[in-house]
């Protein structure tokens, strides 16, 4: 399913009534019905309920209206609170709210002391709030009618439907500029949007469904989105069924390079993970000097060891050689995973990259080297592969945290693209983009997965597909496996589940992927 920017869905609804000659109040009066029972389903039924629909003067007010309406013909006690002005309707939004007038359905003017009193008194006896306030419009600061509002609104404490998404919610970016309603379910009108899945604003959303209203498919499925969802249906498409007479070598040689004194389970876990998720033969290459230690822990991977110039450090031209001589009978290659930041193998990880002619997937350590010289990525000879958390990619960029993530769609595109790279970035809600400016969230995970070594089972996810599907789309298996093997953990350890509790169910969310291809 695509996802669509602000603007995006603005021309999708011109559209809809230029091209397709689709009235705008048809499209209103379908939202509305489905509103309506959205919000019967979210009450358990319609009759004898008692709604609070808070309206504002834009369209998203008017589906409001449309569901008021609908509601009130299925049984239920409707009040409706206007947040602002009749005369400041649109067109739409004014014909349905002169109907509701005709049918002398309770209507209020947010206007006085008494206007807010009856509101106060209504929310704290109402079943249901409707919220359809202020859509996908919304950008800064609130008013302060609608801030005060929205207060109102979560100070209630009742089951809350928003429209469209949640208000004060900023559709791109998910960004809460002063406050936003903490919605238990919204609807989604046409295409879901990015800042429902972006915090804060994913935390506001609740359980999130999409109807299309009517809109025709071509418009909702346009190439000029460049947002999509990783859904089930696209992460079935992406793995292909193995032949009867494979061969371990058909299914990826991947060479990991990780590990450093005192960081030899990152190695572990990326290394497990690769052959978890599915590849033939995996080996790891670490220090010498911790060489016996992984060799020991892990039966399956083969672990070679490297020079180093100290202890339990990777560098030098000796390591170079080694790691280059590795490579070459290799399908792809992972590097970083618990390397280190010494300074020598910082330098062995730049040259490595530019030497090595292989699918190339960076992790932690790896993209730090890169930290200085970020526009030494796209001189590589290939297109690798960056999995950084947003700490990472602030860091890669020299932006702080909070700037990062309040545009990170927009940053995180214009880097893919200057630097000529796929871009993981690791989240709330995991983003891939690629230097094409294509892109696209997860639709699996939880706060479960914010464990230490979540990155590394990832990045060994990755690695491990590089040969099981087009190298360019195992990112997104990567990401889909690894978010949908979490939920598995999290549905049997919960908020205490491991890095290694993810890895062990690769296998499970696999074959779950086999299954829906059936």
């Amino acid at each position: 399913m695509k996802l669509s920017l602000v603007q995006e869905m603005k021309e999708i609804d011109k559209k809809t009534v230029e091209q397709y000659g689709l009235p705008e109040l048809l499209l209103m009066e379908n939202a509305g019905h489905r509103v309506a029972e959205a919000m019967i389903e979210l009450l358990g039924g319609a009759a004898g309920k008692n709604v609070c629909i808070l309206a504002g003067t834009g369209n998203n007010g008017g589906d409001a209206m449309a569901a008021a309406r609908h509601l009130y013909n299925m049984g239920a006690k409707v009040k409706l609170f206007l947040t602002g002005e009749s005369e400041h309707f649109t067109a739409s939004t004014a014909c349905m709210y002169e109907v509701l007038r005709r049918m002398e359905l309770e209507i209020h003017t947010l206007a006085g002391d008494r206007d807010w009193d009856r509101l106060h008194f209504t929310l704290k006896f109402t079943d249901g709030i409707l919220d359809g306030i202020l859509g996908t419009g919304v950008q800064g600061e609130l008013r302060k009618t609608t801030l005060r509002v929205v207060e109102e609104i979560n100070a209630a404490g009742k089951l809350v439907l928003s429209i469209d998404i949640p208000s004060g919610v900023e559709a791109d970016t998910g960004r809460v500029a002063t406050a936003a309603v903490r919605a238990d379910r919204t609807l989604s009108l046409g295409l879901p949007k990015v800042g429902h899945l972006l915090s804060p604003g994913a935390d506001m959303t609740g359980n999130l469904t999409v109807d299309d209203i009517g809109i025709p498919a071509a418009l909702l499925q346009a190439d000029t989105i460049r947002q999509a969802l990783l859904d089930d249906e696209l992460a079935a498409s992406l793995l292909p069924p193995r032949k009867k007479a494979v061969h371990k070598g058909d299914c990826g040689r991947i060479l990991v390079v990780a590990g450093s004194r005192g960081m030899t389970g990152a190695a572990a876990l990326a290394a497990s993970s690769a052959l978890r998720s599915g590849a033939g033969i995996v080996v790891l290459a670490v220090p010498e000097s911790i060489q016996t230690v992984l060799a020991m822990k892990m039966t399956e991977v083969m672990t070679q060891p490297v020079p180093e110039t100290q202890d339990g450090i990777m560098g030098g031209e000796a390591a170079l050689g080694c790691l280059l001589s590795l490579a070459e009978n290799c399908d792809a290659v992972l590097i970083g995973p618990g390397l280190g930041r010494a300074a020598e193998t910082m330098e062995l990880v730049r040259i490595f990259a530019a030497k090595v002619n292989k699918p190339l997937i960076m992790d932690a350590d790896a993209i730090y080297a890169f930290r200085t010289q970020p526009d030494d990525l796209g001189r590589l000879p290939q297109v690798p592969i960056l999995t950084p958390h947003l700490g990472e990619m602030a860091g890669l960029l020299g932006v702080p945290v909070p700037e990062l993530r309040e545009s990170l769609l927009p940053i995180v595109r214009e880097a893919a693209a200057e630097y000529q790279c796929v871009l993981v970035v690791k989240s709330e809600c995991t983003l891939i983009v690629y230097p094409d400016g294509d892109a696209f969230f997860t639709t699996k995970g939880n706060p479960g997965m914010a464990t230490a070594g979540c990155g590394d089972v990832l990045a060994g996810t990755i690695a491990g597909l590089m040969k099981q599907t087009e190298s360019g789309l195992a990112p997104l298996l990567g990401v889909y496996l690894h978010g949908l093997a979490g939920d598995l953990a999290y549905a049997q350890q919960g908020e205490a589940l491991i890095a290694s509790d993810i890895r062990d169910k690769l296998p499970a969310a696999r074959m779950m992927v086999r299954e829906k291809q059936k």
